[in-house]
Protein backbone atom coordinates (compact mmCIF):
# COMPACT_ATOMS: atom_id res chain seq x y z
CA UNK A 1 0.00 0.00 0.00
CA UNK A 2 2.57 2.43 0.91
CA UNK A 3 5.78 1.21 -1.02
CA UNK A 4 9.06 0.09 -0.10
CA UNK A 5 8.99 2.08 3.31
CA UNK A 6 7.03 -0.61 4.57
CA UNK A 7 8.49 -3.03 6.94
CA UNK A 8 7.90 -6.28 6.78
CA UNK A 9 6.01 -7.05 10.38
CA UNK A 10 7.71 -8.63 12.52
CA UNK A 11 6.82 -11.52 14.86
CA UNK A 12 5.71 -10.35 18.11
CA UNK A 13 7.53 -11.56 21.21
CA UNK A 14 4.16 -11.65 23.20
CA UNK A 15 2.04 -13.13 21.22
CA UNK A 16 -0.40 -14.50 24.02
CA UNK A 17 -0.51 -10.51 25.28
CA UNK A 18 -1.75 -9.58 22.05
CA UNK A 19 -4.35 -11.97 22.05
CA UNK A 20 -5.69 -11.08 25.32
CA UNK A 21 -5.34 -7.24 24.15
CA UNK A 22 -7.69 -8.16 21.20
CA UNK A 23 -10.43 -10.03 23.78
CA UNK A 24 -10.43 -7.04 26.41
CA UNK A 25 -13.71 -5.74 27.26
CA UNK A 26 -14.32 -2.25 25.00
CA UNK A 27 -18.07 -0.71 24.58
CA UNK A 28 -18.68 0.25 21.49
CA UNK A 29 -18.31 4.31 20.83
CA UNK A 30 -16.59 4.02 17.40
CA UNK A 31 -16.08 1.14 14.87
CA UNK A 32 -13.44 0.85 12.45
CA UNK A 33 -9.51 2.65 12.17
CA UNK A 34 -8.79 6.05 12.18
CA UNK A 35 -7.36 7.44 8.42
CA UNK A 36 -4.06 7.12 7.64
CA UNK A 37 -2.05 8.89 4.96
CA UNK A 38 1.04 10.74 3.42
CA UNK A 39 1.36 14.52 3.72
CA UNK A 40 3.73 15.30 0.87
CA UNK A 41 2.99 18.90 0.78
CA UNK A 42 4.39 19.70 4.46
CA UNK A 43 7.25 17.39 3.47
CA UNK A 44 8.08 19.51 0.74
CA UNK A 45 7.55 22.55 2.58
CA UNK A 46 10.32 21.49 5.08
CA UNK A 47 12.90 20.19 2.90
CA UNK A 48 12.39 16.86 4.76
CA UNK A 49 13.84 13.27 3.44
CA UNK A 50 11.56 10.76 5.26
CA UNK A 51 8.46 10.01 3.90
CA UNK A 52 5.83 11.74 6.55
CA UNK A 53 2.77 9.81 7.13
CA UNK A 54 -0.57 11.10 10.00
CA UNK A 55 -3.00 8.90 11.84
CA UNK A 56 -6.28 10.74 12.02
CA UNK A 57 -7.00 10.40 15.88
CA UNK A 58 -8.96 13.76 15.01
CA UNK A 59 -10.83 12.37 12.30
CA UNK A 60 -12.28 9.71 14.57
CA UNK A 61 -15.71 10.06 13.83
CA UNK A 62 -17.25 10.05 17.50
CA UNK A 63 -17.55 12.88 19.97
CA UNK A 64 -15.05 15.41 17.67
CA UNK A 65 -12.71 12.34 17.99
CA UNK A 66 -9.48 12.30 19.54
CA UNK A 67 -6.96 9.88 21.43
CA UNK A 68 -9.29 9.99 24.45
CA UNK A 69 -12.10 8.12 22.50
CA UNK A 70 -9.69 5.22 22.18
CA UNK A 71 -9.00 5.59 26.19
CA UNK A 72 -12.41 5.56 27.30
CA UNK A 73 -13.68 2.69 24.93
CA UNK A 74 -12.11 0.73 27.50
CA UNK A 75 -12.58 2.44 30.56
CA UNK A 76 -16.13 2.88 30.10
CA UNK A 77 -16.44 -1.05 29.38
CA UNK A 78 -15.05 -1.62 32.95
CA UNK A 79 -17.47 0.89 34.26
CA UNK A 80 -20.49 -0.83 32.76
CA UNK A 81 -19.29 -3.94 34.13
CA UNK A 82 -18.82 -2.38 37.56
CA UNK A 83 -22.80 -1.58 37.37
CA UNK A 84 -21.51 2.74 37.12
CA UNK A 85 -24.06 4.72 36.65
CA UNK A 86 -21.68 8.30 36.61
CA UNK A 87 -18.57 8.82 34.70
CA UNK A 88 -16.30 11.53 36.41
CA UNK A 89 -13.30 13.12 35.64
CA UNK A 90 -11.33 16.18 35.80
CA UNK A 91 -9.63 18.86 33.42
CA UNK A 92 -8.83 22.32 32.29
CA UNK A 93 -12.13 23.84 30.89
CA UNK A 94 -11.31 23.53 27.33
CA UNK A 95 -10.35 19.80 28.28
CA UNK A 96 -10.58 17.64 25.60
CA UNK A 97 -10.90 14.35 27.51
CA UNK A 98 -13.89 16.02 29.64
CA UNK A 99 -15.69 16.33 25.99
CA UNK A 100 -14.64 12.84 25.57
CA UNK A 101 -16.07 11.36 28.55
CA UNK A 102 -19.01 13.88 28.35
CA UNK A 103 -19.58 12.07 25.07
CA UNK A 104 -19.01 8.31 26.30
CA UNK A 105 -21.42 8.96 29.07
CA UNK A 106 -23.90 9.89 27.15
CA UNK A 107 -23.58 7.07 24.31
CA UNK A 108 -23.38 5.04 27.18
CA UNK A 109 -26.42 6.02 28.81
CA UNK A 110 -24.54 7.25 31.91
CA UNK A 111 -24.70 10.79 34.00
CA UNK A 112 -20.87 12.74 33.27
CA UNK A 113 -19.83 15.04 36.39
CA UNK A 114 -17.13 17.29 35.46
CA UNK A 115 -14.59 19.00 37.67
CA UNK A 116 -12.69 21.88 35.50
CA UNK A 117 -10.15 24.45 36.52
CA UNK A 118 -10.80 28.11 35.84
CA UNK A 119 -13.15 30.38 36.13
CA UNK A 120 -16.43 29.88 34.24
CA UNK A 121 -16.45 31.84 31.22
CA UNK A 122 -19.27 34.61 30.23
CA UNK A 123 -19.59 32.97 26.72
CA UNK A 124 -19.60 29.48 26.45
CA UNK A 125 -17.19 27.59 23.90
CA UNK A 126 -15.39 25.14 22.15
CA UNK A 127 -15.13 21.91 24.28
CA UNK A 128 -16.99 23.52 27.47
CA UNK A 129 -19.87 24.38 25.01
CA UNK A 130 -20.01 20.58 23.71
CA UNK A 131 -19.78 19.93 27.56
CA UNK A 132 -22.85 21.49 28.21
CA UNK A 133 -24.71 20.26 25.33
CA UNK A 134 -24.29 17.05 26.27
CA UNK A 135 -25.70 17.36 29.53
CA UNK A 136 -22.48 17.41 31.94
CA UNK A 137 -23.07 18.28 35.66
CA UNK A 138 -19.50 21.18 35.64
CA UNK A 139 -18.41 22.11 38.50
CA UNK A 140 -15.23 24.78 38.57
CA UNK A 141 -12.42 25.11 40.89
CA UNK A 142 -10.01 27.90 41.14
CA UNK A 143 -6.68 25.43 40.74
CA UNK A 144 -5.21 22.07 39.18
CA UNK A 145 -4.75 20.70 42.43
CA UNK A 146 -8.12 21.23 43.69
CA UNK A 147 -9.29 18.91 40.89
CA UNK A 148 -8.75 15.50 42.32
CA UNK A 149 -9.82 16.17 45.96
CA UNK A 150 -13.11 17.75 44.15
CA UNK A 151 -14.10 15.27 42.22
CA UNK A 152 -13.15 12.52 45.20
CA UNK A 153 -15.47 14.72 47.79
CA UNK A 154 -18.10 14.94 44.80
CA UNK A 155 -18.00 11.02 44.03
CA UNK A 156 -18.49 10.30 48.26
CA UNK A 157 -21.46 12.65 48.03
CA UNK A 158 -22.81 10.87 45.08
CA UNK A 159 -22.12 7.43 46.84
CA UNK A 160 -24.36 8.47 49.83
CA UNK A 161 -27.16 9.44 47.59
CA UNK A 162 -27.11 5.50 46.21
CA UNK A 163 -25.27 6.55 42.96
CA UNK A 164 -22.15 4.44 41.15
CA UNK A 165 -19.62 6.94 40.59
CA UNK A 166 -16.66 5.78 38.23
CA UNK A 167 -13.97 8.41 38.74
CA UNK A 168 -11.89 8.45 35.87
CA UNK A 169 -8.14 10.36 36.47
CA UNK A 170 -7.33 13.18 34.53
CA UNK A 171 -6.75 12.08 30.65
CA UNK A 172 -7.56 8.37 31.44
CA UNK A 173 -3.94 8.28 31.57
CA UNK A 174 -4.03 4.76 33.43
CA UNK A 175 -2.77 1.57 32.21
CA UNK A 176 -6.63 0.55 31.35
CA UNK A 177 -6.48 3.35 29.26
CA UNK A 178 -3.49 3.39 27.56
CA UNK A 179 -4.64 -0.25 26.26
CA UNK A 180 -6.81 2.13 23.68
CA UNK A 181 -3.27 3.23 22.11
CA UNK A 182 -1.57 -0.29 22.58
CA UNK A 183 -4.70 -1.59 20.55
CA UNK A 184 -4.07 1.17 18.05
CA UNK A 185 -0.41 0.16 17.19
CA UNK A 186 -2.46 -2.99 15.76
CA UNK A 187 -4.77 -1.28 13.89
CA UNK A 188 -1.81 0.63 12.29
CA UNK A 189 0.24 -2.69 11.33
CA UNK A 190 -2.90 -3.46 10.04
CA UNK A 191 -3.23 -0.80 7.28
CA UNK A 192 0.41 -1.35 5.77
CA UNK A 193 2.69 0.95 7.67
CA UNK A 194 5.45 0.22 10.68
CA UNK A 195 6.98 3.40 10.12
CA UNK A 196 10.84 4.11 11.86
CA UNK A 197 9.43 6.98 13.55
CA UNK A 198 6.29 8.26 15.57
CA UNK A 199 5.95 11.52 16.88
CA UNK A 200 3.05 12.66 18.72
CA UNK A 201 1.77 15.29 21.60
CA UNK A 202 2.72 13.93 25.20
CA UNK A 203 1.28 15.24 28.80
CA UNK A 204 -0.85 12.82 31.47
CA UNK A 205 1.59 9.92 29.34
CA UNK A 206 -1.26 7.44 28.87
CA UNK A 207 -1.21 7.75 25.32
CA UNK A 208 2.71 7.67 25.13
CA UNK A 209 2.36 4.43 27.13
CA UNK A 210 0.58 2.89 25.07
CA UNK A 211 1.77 3.45 21.68
CA UNK A 212 5.45 2.79 23.38
CA UNK A 213 3.41 -0.57 24.71
CA UNK A 214 2.15 -1.49 21.50
CA UNK A 215 5.11 -1.27 19.74
CA UNK A 216 7.07 -3.87 22.53
CA UNK A 217 4.03 -5.75 22.36
CA UNK A 218 4.15 -6.34 18.57
CA UNK A 219 7.88 -6.13 18.27
CA UNK A 220 7.83 -2.93 16.02
CA UNK A 221 11.49 -1.32 15.50
CA UNK A 222 9.90 2.18 16.05
CA UNK A 223 10.84 4.56 18.09
CA UNK A 224 8.04 6.95 19.71
CA UNK A 225 9.04 10.83 20.46
CA UNK A 226 6.86 12.18 22.68
CA UNK A 227 6.68 15.90 22.26
CA UNK A 228 5.58 17.22 26.15
CA UNK A 229 2.88 19.86 26.41
CA UNK A 230 3.63 20.70 30.19
CA UNK A 231 5.80 18.22 32.01
CA UNK A 232 9.80 17.81 32.12
CA UNK A 233 10.94 14.91 30.00
CA UNK A 234 12.66 13.21 33.42
CA UNK A 235 8.86 13.45 35.21
CA UNK A 236 7.28 12.41 32.33
CA UNK A 237 9.41 9.75 31.16
CA UNK A 238 8.79 8.60 35.09
CA UNK A 239 4.84 8.47 34.43
CA UNK A 240 4.91 6.83 31.10
CA UNK A 241 7.03 3.83 32.97
CA UNK A 242 5.09 3.20 35.11
CA UNK A 243 2.11 3.19 32.98
CA UNK A 244 3.78 0.91 31.08
CA UNK A 245 4.30 -1.64 33.64
CA UNK A 246 0.73 -1.82 34.16
CA UNK A 247 -0.22 -2.02 30.92
CA UNK A 248 2.00 -5.63 31.17
CA UNK A 249 0.24 -6.52 34.20
CA UNK A 250 -3.32 -6.50 33.04
CA UNK A 251 -2.51 -8.68 29.89
CA UNK A 252 -1.10 -10.98 32.23
CA UNK A 253 2.75 -10.83 31.48
CA UNK A 254 5.68 -8.66 33.56
CA UNK A 255 5.04 -5.41 33.40
CA UNK A 256 7.99 -4.20 35.22
CA UNK A 257 10.29 -6.16 32.83
CA UNK A 258 8.22 -4.63 29.52
CA UNK A 259 8.09 -0.79 30.95
CA UNK A 260 12.23 -1.80 31.59
CA UNK A 261 12.40 -2.60 27.79
CA UNK A 262 11.22 0.17 26.68
CA UNK A 263 13.12 3.13 25.20
CA UNK A 264 11.44 6.40 26.15
CA UNK A 265 11.96 9.40 24.19
CA UNK A 266 10.29 12.81 25.19
CA UNK A 267 11.00 16.11 23.91
CA UNK A 268 10.31 19.29 26.54
CA UNK A 269 11.20 22.12 24.56
CA UNK A 270 8.13 23.18 22.98
CA UNK A 271 6.78 23.77 26.53
CA UNK A 272 7.17 27.50 26.00
CA UNK A 273 5.26 29.29 28.69
CA UNK A 274 3.40 26.75 30.07
CA UNK A 275 0.28 24.58 29.01
CA UNK A 276 -2.18 26.03 27.04
CA UNK A 277 0.37 28.95 25.94
CA UNK A 278 1.20 29.00 22.15
CA UNK A 279 4.82 29.54 21.06
CA UNK A 280 6.09 31.02 18.34
CA UNK A 281 6.52 27.73 17.20
CA UNK A 282 3.31 26.52 17.66
CA UNK A 283 1.55 29.63 15.98
CA UNK A 284 3.55 28.78 12.57
CA UNK A 285 2.76 24.82 13.08
CA UNK A 286 -0.83 25.93 13.14
CA UNK A 287 -0.36 28.06 9.80
CA UNK A 288 2.01 25.04 8.21
CA UNK A 289 0.28 22.27 8.89
CA UNK A 290 -3.36 24.46 7.37
CA UNK A 291 -2.16 25.76 4.45
CA UNK A 292 -0.29 22.52 3.12
CA UNK A 293 -2.69 19.90 3.77
CA UNK A 294 -5.73 21.08 5.53
CA UNK A 295 -4.92 19.42 8.86
CA UNK A 296 -5.95 21.72 11.87
CA UNK A 297 -3.94 21.18 14.98
CA UNK A 298 -4.66 23.17 18.31
CA UNK A 299 -2.02 25.28 20.57
CA UNK A 300 -2.21 22.88 23.70
CA UNK A 301 -1.15 19.68 22.38
CA UNK A 302 -1.29 18.90 19.03
CA UNK A 303 0.98 22.09 17.88
CA UNK A 304 3.16 21.83 20.05
CA UNK A 305 3.94 18.36 18.60
CA UNK A 306 3.58 19.65 15.71
CA UNK A 307 6.16 21.87 15.83
CA UNK A 308 8.67 19.34 17.84
CA UNK A 309 8.25 17.70 14.32
CA UNK A 310 9.00 20.19 12.42
CA UNK A 311 12.36 21.14 14.36
CA UNK A 312 13.31 17.79 13.94
CA UNK A 313 12.69 17.39 10.46
CA UNK A 314 14.83 21.15 9.60
CA UNK A 315 17.63 19.98 11.93
CA UNK A 316 18.25 16.82 9.78
CA UNK A 317 17.47 15.11 13.18
CA UNK A 318 15.06 12.17 11.44
CA UNK A 319 17.12 11.92 8.52
CA UNK A 320 18.06 8.59 8.90
CA UNK A 321 14.64 7.44 9.10
CA UNK A 322 12.31 6.11 5.98
CA UNK A 323 9.15 7.03 7.49
CA UNK A 324 7.91 9.64 10.13
CA UNK A 325 4.08 9.35 11.43
CA UNK A 326 2.94 12.16 13.17
CA UNK A 327 0.20 10.40 14.93
CA UNK A 328 -2.58 13.55 15.04
CA UNK A 329 -3.98 12.63 18.59
CA UNK A 330 -7.13 16.00 18.05
CA UNK A 331 -8.03 18.69 20.35
CA UNK A 332 -8.75 20.85 16.92
CA UNK A 333 -12.38 22.10 18.73
CA UNK A 334 -9.73 24.30 20.93
CA UNK A 335 -8.97 26.47 18.12
CA UNK A 336 -12.87 27.49 18.16
CA UNK A 337 -13.03 28.52 21.67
Amino acid sequence: MFGHDVYNIPMSPYPEALVRLAAFPRTPLWAGSSSLHEMPRLRAALGARPRLFIKRDDAIPFGFGGNKVRKLAFVGAAALADGADTLMTVGGVQSNHCRATASAATALGLRCVLVLNGARPDRLSGNLLLDTLLGAEVHFVARREDRAPTMAALAEDLRAKGRRPCEIPLGASTPLGALGLAHAVGELVDQGLVPDVIVHASSSAGTQAGLVAGCALHGLPTRVIGVSADETAADLCAAVRGVIAGVGGLLGIDGERLAASCALDVDDARIGDGYGIPTDASREAVDLFARTEAVFVDHTYTAKAAAGLMAALRSGALDTAGTVLFWHTGGQVGLLA
